[in-house]
């Protein structure tokens, strides 16, 4: 039996995972813009923020504890002794850290200073009454065991790999746009800066999601390896004094990359996955 065909209720997952979030983000963003921030205020963004980021989480356990083969499916993969290797975690450092420090570094062919590697420890968003780094580390855990445990998995189904990394990428957008609305967050700094680094967000989205998808086919349906590359990813262009319009650098770097993998990996890429 091939596995994926059990995944086959993407509509209902991608729905839920949407309307959930959105519901309980622009509630956030509401008590964000508040004029007076009391600590209950304060207390309500962390709780909308983290039920959030949960919530399709929850609604893939929910599909998984509804058929015995998915939940056996989903264990296999969560194991951390299979398809787990150096070369798997080297790559993804090089791809992370490795890409913003490149990026960080061609940026001063174009005047950008050497402060920029600078490891500041500050990241560039604030986050009611809890780290900013929580929310770095806590998302990437939370999102992937939602994304690549069932929703990669019930494109995959129908779709190819880059046809499902498109599909996703645009759901993935949108699915973020509430929290631009959010007062002080990381999407809202983003779409302050303009609309240049607003577009190149949502380039390098889509490019973010050709790699992981890659990463996680590549090495077995590992849903860790995706977790991984999501928290590099999220905490390599946050540690340095990255300057916002290296970040277009970077998704040119990631743009060549992925022009690499796709004439590398056509295959993988464009034909049925299985």
């Amino acid at each position: 039996m091939n596995i994926l065909s059990k995944y086959n209720r993407p509509v209902f997952f991608y729905f839920w995972s949407m309307l959930i979030p959105a519901v309980l983000w622009f509630g956030m963003a509401y008590l964000s813009h508040l004029p007076a921030q009391t600590d209950a205020a304060q207390v309500g963004q962390i709780v909308l923020g983290i039920a959030g980021l949960v919530s399709p989480m929850l609604v893939a356990l929910h599909l998984f504890r509804q058929d015995a083969d998915l939940w056996n499916d989903l264990k296999r993969r969560l194991s951390l002794h299979r398809h787990f290797s150096p070369l798997a975690v080297g790559l993804v450092l090089l791809l992370t850290y490795g890409s913003i420090m490149a990026a960080q570094a061609v940026s001063t062919l174009f005047g950008y200073s050497w402060a920029q590697f600078h490891i500041s420890g500050q990241p560039s968003f604030q986050s009611a009454f809890v780290s900013a780094w929580f929310v770095l580390t806590f998302a990437p855990l939370v999102e992937e065991l939602a994304w690549h445990s069932y929703g990669t998995d019930a494109l995959l189904r129908k779709f190819s790999l880059f046809s499902a990394s498109m599909i996703f990428g645009v759901y993935w957008v949108v699915w973020h746009l509430p929290l631009a609305f959010v007062k002080g967050y990381y999407h809202s700094n983003v779409v302050a800066e303009g609309a240049l680094a607003s577009v190149n967000f949502a380039a390098s989205a889509f490019l973010f999601v050709l790699i992981m998808n890659w990463l996680y086919c590549k090495f077995g349906r590992n849903i860790w390896i995706s977790v991984l590359f999501h928290l590099a990813a999220n905490t390599a262009n946050e540690i340095f004094d990255t300057h916002p319009d290296t970040k277009i650098i970077q998704t040119l770097i990631f743009l060549l990359f992925v022009m690499v993998l796709i004439a590398k990996d056509h295959k993988l890429f464009f034909a049925k996955y299985k």
